[in-house]
């Protein structure tokens, strides 16, 4: 590629960029000072006034939704470009994909300083998302989720948002499955505090409200602030500012136009909106991810209770059918399912160069406190599931220091054992009164059940509260990703008779059914489809 200084001289000063395309307009590829925040990505153009304001934007959209475009559009806007310029600049590179394979791998922040006071008073931050529901899966979407949890905590991060993008197509008339699942999965990210910062960003326009596109979000229940009218805040763009200008220049000046009173309607909103911190967003990811791995921890805690409740119940038919043998011959057996732990391999390992997928686990409760979707942190100390310097989830709630984060888990095994009287009085029973060894032994067999089913309605109590706490907090109480686990809880609350819990978590679900059935539609088709090509791969 040449370099190009040929640009009109108002930009004469901008050195990092490449000529990528000649013509009308002369296309330069702008190449910015890349850090990382941790493992993230920071992409920087020209240099920080610290007594500028500065404002943030997170977008959002479906892959092939004109994304990058606008994020283009945007940097253009800030810079002061103008039609007559005759140039166009590129920040993020807008290759030929298919429309179904997402041009950001991760999630990466822009910083376009330097350019304040030309067409805006203030700098920009720009978070840009991988395309939600593309061909990387279900795994590449839980993963950004956790990736802006990241951004958001880490220090050098992110922790105010003046604007959430959602950017979808004004030519939609209904959103698809997968569109809902993704404006879900972001929405629900948030507290109930950025309601009003949440605004609808459409690309592919003519300039006409798309009266049908925004029919179609109030439909699918989608929270965006609200206008006089009640309508979605919404900005219109189009999609083809970098094309060919030498034919159909009336068009192409007034799509230009369309983009730029846009982009006006929009920095002035972003100016007067009020951004809002993060610590409540913060909040609502920790209590998801801990309400996600404290049920599948409960989940193996359920199993293991009930091997436990068998095991138990052999022992004592058993202790009753030698009732008479016991008394002649303390050599007597029964057979039993012993429980017992084993440790299995994670097979997935390391994910790139950003994910490390194994498990958070207790060495001393032997449990799995979070897994899966441990993905992000690197040590159990950095682990969502960890408070202060303790564990949420496991029985004991031990220390940092007590846990492993390892390319293994714990799984419940049970396997044939032959038990004498003195294998159940070692277990069980220290009293040695041999008149009182089977009634003892009946007795504390009992205690045990009793103690097992004590423990199971603690873990269910503590499950519930994270819920309670979600309702507090969350712009959205459930997920896709709680939604799953809402059964669970309604059915082990309904067993325990519990009726005041089990309505109010009929009624969570009920109120996200709509919302989130063609969510869960998409979700669906997706892992099918993902299992029939697994099942092909392997038969090539």
């Amino acid at each position: 590629m040449a370099m190009n200084t040929k640009t009109s001289s108002r930009y004469d000063n901008i050195i990092c960029k490449v000529l990528i395309q000649s013509g009308s307009p002369s296309v330069y590829q702008l190449t910015p000072q890349k850090k990382n925040i941790g493992t993230l990505t920071r992409m920087t153009l020209g240099e920080k006034c610290l007594n500028k304001i500065n404002k943030t934007i997170l977008l959002v959209g479906e892959t092939g939704s004109g994304k990058s475009t606008l994020i283009n559009a945007l940097v253009n806007y800030a810079m002061g470009v103008q039609w007559e310029d005759n140039v166009w600049f590129d920040i993020v590179a807008e290759g030929k994909k298919s429309q179904t394979e997402s041009q950001t791998p991760d999630v990466i922040m822009y910083e376009i300083f330097g350019f304040e006071d030309e067409t805006l008073p203030y700098s920009l931050t720009i978070i840009d998302t991988p395309g939600f529901g593309s061909t990387s899966g279900i795994e590449q979407d839980v993963h950004t989720g956790q990736r802006l949890f990241d951004l958001f905590r880490s220090e050098d991060g992110v922790h105010e948002i003046n604007v959430v993008g959602l950017v979808l197509k004004a030519t939609e008339c209904r959103l698809s499955d997968r569109q809902s699942y993704i404006f879900n999965s972001v929405v629900s990210l948030f507290g109930k505090d950025i309601e009003k910062n949440i605004v609808a960003l459409l690309t592919h326009s003519n300039g006409i409200t798309p009266r049908n596109a925004l029919e179609a979000l109030k439909a699918a229940n989608v929270k965006f602030a609200t206008n006089e009218k009640n309508q979605p805040v919404r900005f219109l763009f189009d999609n083809c500012l970098n094309e060919d200008r030498t034919e159909d220049t009336e068009e192409r000046q007034h799509a230009y136009k369309i983009t730029m009173n846009g982009m006006s309607q929009f920095t002035a909103f972003l100016e007067k909106t009020p951004p809002q911190q993060l610590e409540v967003t913060v909040d609502v990811l920790k209590e998801r991810i801990r309400l996600t791995a404290c049920i599948q921890n409960l989940e193996d805690k359920i199993e293991l209770t009930e091997l436990k409740q068998k095991e138990i119940q052999q022992t004592r038919e058993g202790l009753n059918k030698y009732e008479l043998e016991m008394k002649s011959n303390e050599n007597f057996t029964v057979e039993v399912d012993e429980v017992y732990k084993e440790t299995k391999r994670i097979d997935s390992g390391m994910w790139g160069l950003f994910l490390y997928n194994a498990a958070t686990c207790c060495t001393i409760c032997e449990e799995n406190c979070h897994y899966p979707g441990c993905t992000v942190a690197w040590f159990p100390k950095a682990c969502q599931v960890m408070s202060g310097s303790r564990c949420t989830v496991c029985t004991r709630k031990c220390p940092v220091s007590a846990h492993v984060k390892e390319n293994w888990r714990f799984v419940n095994k049970t396997r044939k054992v032959n038990k004498t009287l003195q294998d159940v009085k070692e277990k069980y029973e220290k009293n040695k009164a041999e008149t009182e060894k089977k009634n003892n032994l009946l007795q504390t067999l009992q205690t045990e059940m009793e103690n097992l089913e004590t423990n199971k309605t603690r873990l269910l109590d503590e499950a519930y509260q994270h819920v309670e706490n979600l309702e507090k907090i969350a712009l959205n109480v459930v997920s896709l990703s709680t939604y799953v686990h809402l059964d669970f809880l309604i059915q082990e609350m309904e067993k325990r008779g519990d009726t005041e819990k089990v309505h109010k978590l009929k009624q969570m679900s009920s109120r996200a059914d709509d919302r989130l059935r063609a969510g869960l539609k998409y979700i669906y088709r997706k892992f099918f489809k993902k299992k029939t090509d697994d099942k092909r791969g392997s038969e090539v």
